[in-house]
């Protein structure tokens, strides 16, 4: 019986320092999202304002060179959707997509974590005003906040990005999964 519960201590030992370590999984990822994307414009004496499901792919790498700190790379592509509405009793949609390269900073709490990202977006979006058809594309600044929680390579993950585009912002809120191979 002695043997016995001293196995226990061990295995449930074991157990508990792999948990207490999960979230470092350093390597390359992949992963994908889904959420509501919400487009913002306020400008000439008109606002603008409707939002629609977003996605995203996404894949990485994560460094793991300091124990509970996680730096990372990441690039992603988004399909924001399409917002519609009118303004000045105009009909207005626009559909708007992106790449977007980030570098993550995330601190572990055992299996659960947070972090913070910044990057460059690269975007395309066609805008139709009243029937009438145009298209654009830029490069500007996205950030965002997130939270996950880590169990061995598998993660779930929940996130905001601010993404300023010229005179609009949209704002994603998702929650998706990763791996880390």
């Amino acid at each position: 019986m002695k043997k016995f519960l001293i196995s226990i201590f061990a295995i449930t030992g074991l157990l508990g320092s792999a948990t207490s370590m999960a979230g470092d999984e350093s390597g390359f990822y992949v992963g994908g999202s889904i959420g509501t994307s919400q487009l913002s414009y306020s400008g000439d004496g008109s606002d603008f304002d409707d939002d629609d499901v977003g996605y995203k792919g996404f894949a990485g790498y994560n460094f793991g060179l300091i124990p509970f700190l996680n730096l990372a790379v990441e690039g992603s592509y988004v399909d924001f959707g399409t917002q519609a509405g009118t303004i000045a009793n105009i009909d207005v949609s626009q559909t708007s997509s992106a790449f977007m390269g980030s570098a993550l900073a995330g601190v572990n709490l055992g299996p659960v974590g947070v972090f913070a990202k910044a990057g460059v977006i690269n975007w395309d979006s066609d805008i139709t005003v009243d029937g009438l058809k145009a298209s654009g594309s830029g490069s500007d600044p996205a950030y965002g906040i997130g939270a996950k929680f880590q169990l061995l390579s598998f993660q779930l993950r929940a996130e905001y990005e601010r993404l300023e585009i010229d005179d609009a912002d949209i704002d994603m809120f998702s929650v998706g999964a990763a791996y880390t191979f």
